[in-house]
């Protein structure tokens, strides 16, 4: 499989350590099978620095912004971007009437539909796969697979902008904001610049650099980030933070003006006003 795909094996590993835990986040009682053959393998190679307990938190916070946004059946179709081997549409209460794109380049999305295939696995949502070369023009993969500009969205791009530049960052937002029906809404995470520079982290990231899937891009000012890309944030938080881990990250939370800090954001937002 593509190195970006090994991403999403490590990440199934990753969820399916937390499933195991007595005081688990959240269950994804398939992610075990969805990290072969090479998942558990790089969980030993990056441990440290916060990993797992990171991704145990940012799965939660998405979950429960899936959950909240979705509350008041405003937002009928939730798109997944770079899905990798995520189960929320076979793991989560969905309310009716919602429609699931998973979207993602078209081997891995092969791969998962026979692992899932092979488990009877059944979603619990209306599920769509679209594959699509993120690097490319990919919305018209995305509509052909049923989505409806004119519907309130919510976007869920996990784990996402760290392998892109600024810039690609950027249009990534500017081109979901142009996708977006008035009432959309974006939940993700993005990296502190001054973690992609620090000593403490530098062992890992190498490590990723050498396997191909570098981290690249983050930012320590997300607010006039998001603002000059077609979105206003509504609720940003780091690991630790109540609503976002709290008592379960090994680190203290730094206060926001302290400089050189550490950061991982997580952050929902909403289309700004057109």
């Amino acid at each position: 499989m593509h190195a970006v795909s090994y991403t999403a094996q490590w990440m199934a590993a990753a969820r399916a350590l937390e499933s195991e835990r007595e005081d688990a986040l959240y269950v994804d009682p398939l992610a075990r099978d969805l990290a072969e053959p090479k998942g558990f393998e790089l969980i030993d190679r990056y441990v440290g620095g916060g990993l797992l307990p990171f991704i145990s938190i940012r799965t939660r916070f998405l979950d429960d912004a899936i959950r909240d946004l979705l509350a008041d059946g405003s937002i009928g179709q939730v798109v997944l971007i770079a899905a990798g081997m995520d189960t929320r549409a076979f793991r989560l209460d969905w309310p009716d009437d919602v429609d699931v794109y998973e979207v993602d380049h078209g081997p891995l999305i092969t791969e998962k539909r026979r692992r899932l295939d092979a488990l009877g696995a059944k979603p619990a949502v209306r599920r769509h796969e679209v594959s699509a070369d993120l690097t490319k023009e990919w919305l018209p993969d995305l509509e052909a697979a049923g989505f409806d500009r004119t519907r309130p969205t919510l976007w869920v791009a996990e784990a996402l902008t760290f392998f892109l530049t600024e810039e690609q960052a950027a249009g990534l937002l500017r081109l979901l904001a142009s996708a977006s029906a008035p009432g959309s809404h974006l939940a993700f995470d993005i990296l502190g610049r001054t973690l992609l520079r620090s000593p403490f982290s530098k062992p890992f990231l190498d490590r990723l650099a050498e396997d191909g899937t570098p981290w690249i891009f983050g930012t320590d000012e997300p607010e006039p980030f998001l603002e000059a890309n077609g979105w206003e944030i509504e609720s940003l938080k780091e690991p630790g933070q109540p609503g976002a881990g709290e008592g379960r990250w090994p680190y203290d939370v730094q206060p926001r003006g302290r400089r050189f800090a550490n950061r991982l954001w997580l952050i929902r937002a909403r289309l700004a006003a057109q």
